[in-house]
């Protein structure tokens, strides 16, 4: 198994697929490393060599930013919107939607389970 900028790759994959388990690659940059490494997209991550990670490994490092420094430069950049107090920097810390989205009804992803209300109660009607 192979191990590119700390992560396994996952077997038994295409190599267009298996690079994609990196944090920061998706398909168009999986094509464009394999494309400037001259290794077949189509081929399995069992069959690759150790000069081939290299190659893989050499062209992320140089050419794109993945895994943990993306992750704290994506950090980086939602603590300077909190410190600047902008809109956005609001939203993040009040974890509400940042980009406009309704809350009314939806958001349940970034607001996190419904939470009943202590004490309401239904009005019935006096007869």
């Amino acid at each position: 198994m192979a191990r590119i900028l700390g992560v396994d790759i996952p077997r038994n994959k295409a190599m267009k697929i298996a690079l994609q388990s990196l944090y920061g690659v998706g398909p168009k940059v999986a094509m464009d490393v394999l494309a400037a490494s001259a290794i077949d997209p189509n081929k399995s991550s069992n069959d690759i060599t150790e000069e081939e990670v290299q190659l893989i490994r050499k062209h992320l490092e140089e050419g794109h930013v993945v895994e943990g420094d993306l992750r704290r430069e994506i950090g980086l950049n939602i603590k300077r919107l909190k410190d600047m107090a902008c809109y956005r920097g609001v939203r993040h810390r009040k974890s509400l939607p940042v980009r406009g989205q309704r809350t009314h009804t939806n958001a349940r992803t970034r607001k996190g389970p419904a939470v009943a209300i202590a004490g309401k109660k239904s009005i019935k009607s006096l007869k």
